[in-house]
């Protein structure tokens, strides 16, 4: 069995104009970082055009579809029927993307049963990364 999902989906981006142009944006999720779903553009999707990838955690985004969340650089919530923003805070400035919030349930539902709600800890690599963390001391 495969330990990462990934799925696209289509987001609109939200700019000052009235028209949203929509942007294509992969979701993925790795058993081996279970706490963390990463959303990435491709580079025509960006100011700098390269990609970007963002990373956040799972419960955050089981929690935005559902409600406002996160205080930090993502912030979610749902907007209209089947709609949820999602914000990208940067030092440049704001960048929301509306996304179907069936999309993001589905994706949630597949990580979820490649790792279960609550079992995260289960699939961390304890004696890896503190062997990675030791290596890297001077």
């Amino acid at each position: 069995m495969s330990t990462v999902i990934e799925q696209a989906v289509q987001a609109r981006l939200v700019a000052s104009v009235p028209r949203m142009e929509t942007v294509s944006a992969t979701l993925r999720y790795d058993r081996e970082d279970p706490f963390a779903v990463r959303m990435a553009f491709p580079p025509p999707a960006t100011l700098e055009g390269v990609e970007v990838s963002w990373a956040f955690a799972r419960e955050l985004l089981a929690e935005g579809v559902e409600g406002p969340a996160g205080l930090g650089d993502v912030r979610l919530r749902p907007y209209g029927y089947d709609r949820t923003v999602v914000e990208f805070h940067a030092p440049e400035g704001v960048a929301m993307v509306h996304v179907h919030t069936s999309e993001l349930r589905r994706f949630l539902k597949a990580s979820q049963r490649l790792v279960p709600r609550g079992r995260e800890r289960e699939h961390l690599d304890w004696d890896g990364n503190l062997g990675r963390l030791l290596e890297e001391r001077p």
